[in-house]
Formats: C-alpha cells, sequence, structure tokens
C-alpha cells in the first residue's frame, strides 16, 4: 500500500483554508496510487490552537468543513483515503469538554477513529486544559485492494513512552504496550511536534522503539512552519518494522512524501539528511520570522542595526526570511557610537543590499536633558540616561514601524534576557524577538558559520551573497558593547559571556539549585549575582515580544515564575 506523508503548515484557526490545503495534496496525488493520505495533528485547525478551543461553535464549523471536503474529494479523489486531526466534542457536560482526535475521510464521508490519550502540560504544552484522555488505544481496520490492513494510530505524545530515551514520561498508560498483542500492519503517528535542536534524532529513535515493540512499519507524519513562538520542522519519516530509517521528508519545508510500506525494495535503510547543527538552526529562525509575518499579516521589516552582532545577526535572517527589498535597517547613532560601529552597520547594509537610512538620535537626547532638566528630579544621569537612549531608538523604530506597517523585529539574545541586560520601552521594544532564545555565546557561534564556507546551501536557498563574509570579521571580533556611554563594554557589568552562559543554562535549562553550581566549579560570587539578576529581570520579560523557540527551556509560554517571590 502506497501512503502520502502530507508535510503540511496550517495556519492556527483557518478551518476552510486548511481543508483547501488538503484538498490540494490529494489533487496532487490522486493519480499516484495512494491509499491513504497522512495529514498531522489537529491539522484541521493548526497546532496549537490554544483558546481558540473555547469556542462553542468550533465543532459545528469544524463539522460543516469535512462534510464539504468529504464531498469535494468523493467528486475528484475518490479513491483516496485521509487522515485529519480534529478537536472533538465530548459526550457530556464535564470539562476538559474535547477529545484531541483523528477523523477518516473516505467515499464521501467521515468518522472518528482515534483519541489521544497521553496529553502533555510541560513546558510550551497545556492539553489538559482543553482535552481530555481517550481510555484506549486506537486501531483502524482499512480495506485496501482486497486487504485489510490493521493500523494502529496514535497521536503525537502517544508514542513517547521511552523512559530511557527520554528521561521522563507523562503518568498513564502505555498505548504501545496495549497494541503490542494486536499483531498490527502498520503503526501511523499525527503529530504537532515543535523543533528543538537535536529532537528529529530523537523522534526517529522513539518512533524505531515502537516499530521494533510492535514488530510493524511506523509512519510519523509532523506538522511544518512557524506558529507564534512555535517552529515546527516537519522531517516525517518511515521506518520499517526493525526501526530502519526508509523515506525522510526534508526539514522545515511543506512537503508531500510518498512511501510504499508493502514494496520489496523498501528493505534497506537510509541516511537521514536534516541538516547539522547551525545551519538547522539557521533554517529554524528563518522559517519562524517568514511564518510569523506571513500569518500576521506583515509584508515588510524593520531593525535596528547597531553594528553589533546581535543586530547583523536578526538583519541576516530577517533578508533570508523576507528577501532584500522587505527589510528596512535604521541606523540610530549617538554621541557615543563609535566611528566603527556605524561603519560596521554601513557594511553589513552593504553586503545584504538592504534599505537603509540613518537617523542621529543626539538633537532628541539634548531635547529631554533641557526638558528633564526642568524637573524637579534634573538632568537624567548614570544608567537613566543610558536607558533614554535605548528608549529613544525603540521609540523611533516604534514610529516607524506603526507609519510603514513593519514588523519590528527585536534583535536581543537569551543571555541579555534572562539578566535583565535591555531596556523596557527601548531596544525590547518589537512584534518578534528573533534570538531571544539564543546565548550570546551562540550567537557568536552562529555568525561564525554564516561567514564559513558551510553555510553556502543555505546562502544558495535564501539568496545571500553566494561568497565572501556577510557579518564580517570587525563585527564577530568586537567586544561586545551596548555603546550607551563612553567606552562601555558588557564585561563592565556582566561576567564574561563564556562564562555567563553556561551558568544561565544551569539555571534555566537544568533548573539546577545554586549551590549544584557552586559544586560544579562555579566561582559562587558570580553564580549568585547571576542568579539574582535573572531573577530580578523577570518582571522585564513579562514584557518582552514573543520570541523564537528553539530550546528546550525559552522565555515564553513555558517559562512561568512569578515576578513577586523571594
Amino acid at each position: 500500500m502506497k501512503l502520502a506523508l502530507a508535510q503540511i503548515n496550517p495556519i492556527i484557526g483557518d478551518l476552510d483554508g486548511n481543508a483547501e490545503k488538503i484538498f490540494e495534496v490529494c489533487k496532487e496525488i490522486k493519480n499516484k496510487e495512494v491509499g491513504l493520505v497522512i495529514t498531522p495533528e489537529l491539522s484541521l485547525i493548526g497546532y496549537p490552537p490554544k483558546d481558540l478551543l473555547f469556542n462553542p461553535r468550533l465543532y459545528d464549523e469544524e463539522k460543516d468543513v469535512l462534510n464539504i471536503l468529504s464531498e469535494r474529494l468523493n467528486n475528484q479523489c475518490q479513491n483516496l483515503s485521509v487522515l485529519i486531526g480534529i478537536a472533538e466534542p465530548t459526550p457530556d457536560i464535564e470539562v476538559p469538554k474535547l477529545y484531541n482526535s483523528v477523523v477518516i475521510l473516505e467515499q464521501g464521508t467521515w468518522r472518528i477513529i482515534a483519541r489521544k490519550q497521553l496529553l502533555p502540560t510541560y513546558d510550551v504544552f497545556d492539553e489538559k486544559r482543553y482535552f481530555r484522555s481517550a481510555e484506549n488505544s486506537s486501531i483502524l481496520n482499512f480495506n485496501y485492494q482486497e486487504k485489510l490492513w490493521k493500523i494502529g494510530i496514535t497521536i503525537c505524545e502517544d508514542i513517547w513512552v521511552e523512559q530511557n530515551l527520554q528521561n521522563k514520561k507523562i503518568l498513564g498508560e502505555d498505548p504501545i504496550r496495549s497494541l503490542e498483542k494486536e499483531k498490527l500492519d502498520l503503526l501511523i503517528n499525527l503529530s504537532a511536534s515543535p523543533f528543538i535542536e537535536s529532537k528529529s534524532l530523537l523522534r526517529q529513535r522513539i518512533a524505531a522503539k515502537a516499530a521494533i515493540r510492535l514488530s510493524c512499519p511506523v509512519i510519523y507524519v509532523n506538522q511544518v512552519g512557524g506558529n507564534d513562538e512555535l517552529i515546527f520542522d516537519g522531517s516525517s519519516f518511515a521506518l520499517n518494522k526493525k526501526g530502519k530509517l526508509q523515506k525522510e521528508l526534508p526539514a522545515f519545508k511543506e512537503s508531500v512524501g510518498l512511501h510504499d510500506i508493502s514494496s520489496i525494495k523498501q528493505q534497506n535503510s537510509i541516511s537521514s539528511e536534516y541538516p547539522a547543527s547551525q545551519e538547522v538552526l539557521f533554517r529554524a529562525l528563518v522559517l519562524g520570522v517568514k511564518d510569523y509575518a506571513r500569518k500576521c499579516n506583515f509584508n515588510s521589516a524593520v531593525i535596528g542595526l547597531s553594528g553589533g552582532i546581535d543586530s547583523a545577526l536578526v538583519a541576516t535572517i530577517a533578508v533570508a526570511a523576507l528577501g532584500i527589498s522587505k527589510v528596512h535597517a535604521i541606523l540610530m547613532p549617538s554621541p557615543w557610537s563609535s566611528a566603527g560601529s556605524v561603519k560596521d552597520a554601513m557594511t553589513l547594509a552593504d553586503r545584504l543590499r538592504m534599505h537603509n537610512q540613518t537617523i542621529p538620535i543626539s538633537n532628541v537626547m539634548n531635547s529631554f536633558n533641557d526638558a528633564l532638566s526642568n524637573s524637579i528630579w534634573g538632568m537624567p544621569t548614570g544608567i537613566t540616561a543610558e536607558n533614554l537612549q535605548s528608549r529613544i531608538r525603540g521609540t523611533i523604530l516604534m514610529a516607524l514601524a506603526n507609519q510603514k506597517k513593519h514588523l519590528l523585529l527585536s534583535t536581543g539574545n537569551k543571555s541579555e534576557l534572562a539578566v535583565g541586560y535591555c531596556t523596557l520601552y527601548g531596544d525590547m521594544n518589537g512584534g518578534l524577538s528573533v534570538i531571544g532564545d539564543l546565548y550570546k555565546t551562540s550567537v557568536f557561534d552562529l555568525c561564525n558559520w554564516i561567514d564559513s564556507e558551510s553555510s553556502s546551501s543555505c546562502r544558495n536557498d535564501f539568496f545571500l551573497p553566494e561568497t565572501g563574509e556577510i557579518i564580517g570579521s570587525e563585527i564577530r571580533n568586537k567586544p561586545p558593547s551596548a555603546e550607551l556611554r563612553p567606552k562601555q563594554l558588557d564585561s563592565d557589568s556582566l561576567p564574561d559571556y563564556f562564562i555567563l552562559d553556561p551558568i544561565l543554562k544551569g539555571l534555566i535549562e537544568q533548573h539546577l539549585p545554586t549551590e549544584v553550581l557552586i559544586e560544579k566549579g562555579f566561582d559562587k560570587k558570580i553564580v549568585h549575582k547571576v542568579a539574582n539578576l535573572l531573577k530580578n529581570a523577570e518582571f522585564k520579560r513579562y514584557q518582552a515580544p514573543p520570541l523564537l523557540k528553539i530550546s528546550n527551556q525559552a522565555f515564553g509560554s513555558g517559562w512561568k515564575k512569578p515576578i513577586a517571590s523571594r
């Protein structure tokens, strides 16, 4: 039997548009002898739909769309059956009132065939807010060409049950264990699994365990695309009954892959073509920016270009995501901006062939100083004066974004956001934080990769300069500085980033107590200073723009720390 793995990029809430996308996939492959089309988890409404699920008319709207889609498929793609993820209401009034379910569309009708059992509530997930757990694993008896196929249907988390690989498992029955006695011909998993670096390999290892336990092939279809802070990499795949990779769809691209699970040719395993570490980060961030802009109806972006490495990286990602003509760079030098930084910013803009404009802020600073010097508090000094510069720049950028309907891209990194080395209503302004989940050391690593020959495939794919440096050695080798006072360096206020970032990773991603970090050899004073900075900056992060998540613990919806605490 030939299957179609429909790795689609839905828009959350767009039932008609997502149904049309599924229909177009079916039209594309209707003459290719496909028996079953598989789409991702909640593919009709998109994942994660969050509180859109509280719409009392949602299921009526889903039914209308499914009825129309079933009829259209029956008229134009009669021999196709399609698996689609939907939100199904429960038969009673108790809460939660929904199941995370799968329907099959065939012969002009549709019916529920599976419900999700394991509902994640860790990190960014909050499925028990909306869904009720199914009590049993699901089996689809599927007739195709005079053969009855016994197919297990699981939804995303239902196969994440290998504690020795995951280091954790959701409380509940193991859906795979209950299928072991069923002698399945095939296991299908419909997923919406967000991108985290190295997660693709783990998915395949988890699915391989299921294939071996059930002694049957496994088909895994994952959503692709950016939805708010989350990036979905797709990377759908097929494994044989020994857990060996037979088919893999490209990462970060909407695509349809055909796979014949009964073909004798499909016995030898293939090698995964998932991108290498730095390339995968770059492609993930490009997709995140591209889809955030597209799905939020922004046609262009504006960015403050300082001559520093953070804004240089964001500018490069933005050009790759949106195109040269859609990105506008604004240089806003102050009296403390070095000539080198202004030159570096101009050089970068020229390399990327970006629209750019210089708006000096010295006169605006003087106007603020004059206005405030007449107040009872007097002229701003110290950190107040420094923050004022940042807020002037932030106000200018927001004005341009409003005037031209640009998406303002924030350029702060995770290290700065963690310790509060950023200014509310200043450099934190923006509609999207592009690198807010990249530590400063990771920013340097990614920029070094961009300027290396290893980035050639990405340069070609995203129409970036084919040869030579993009970021530039002057920017990459420059000591980090906000340039808000004479001869200022980040290291005046913070530990060097090669010391700071490992401490932050321990505190943020591993949730280690300060005592454990000290036992690991980190300086006691530095650890306590960093921990206090992290805690005290919580109020800033509550007011930060959404950021693109690429790590296992990002600031945002998966970070739920109180502001007022000890």
